[in-house]
């Protein structure tokens, strides 16, 4: 596979898209992120670009996992991936339920959540002002 995946609903707006992965080859980082992510075989995976809008990040990738195990593993294995790659160490919270895990790898924030979790908090629909629709298949 070598595109992110996403829903279509999410997909039309201009602040919840996906990235090709040729696309972010400007930068390392996310391509590393992204890529790790489509062969860790995450769920409707978004990215939103933060870059100029907020301080705490360039992007953002909002992505599910099947159950608490996948989201726990997708996570480690992701932090360990970009410690290995140089980018220095990544910060881990929620870990212990992995409902909702967060990884701040410094210019990339990266969301890993449970479907049920994700559609709950709705980080797309936040970020976009609420100009986004919902995932699509969720309420």
């Amino acid at each position: 596979m070598t595109q992110a995946q996403t829903s279509p609903a999410a997909a039309g707006t201009a602040s919840a898209q996906v990235i090709n992965l040729a696309d972010a080859s400007t930068d390392p980082l996310l391509q590393l992120v992204l890529q790790q992510l489509d062969d860790d075989q995450a769920q409707e995976v978004v990215t939103i670009d933060l870059e100029g809008k907020s301080s705490i990040a360039d992007h953002m990738v909002i992505a599910s996992g099947r159950s608490t195990r996948q989201v726990a593993a997708m996570a480690q294995k992701l932090a360990e991936k970009i410690k290995q790659a140089g980018f220095g160490p990544v910060k881990l919270e929620g870990l212990p339920t992995a409902d909702w895990v967060l990884l701040d790898a410094g210019d990339v924030v990266v969301h890993l959540f449970r479907p049920e979790v994700r559609s709950f908090y709705n980080l797309e629909r936040m970020w976009a002002f609420g100009d986004a629709p919902p995932v699509a298949g969720r309420a």
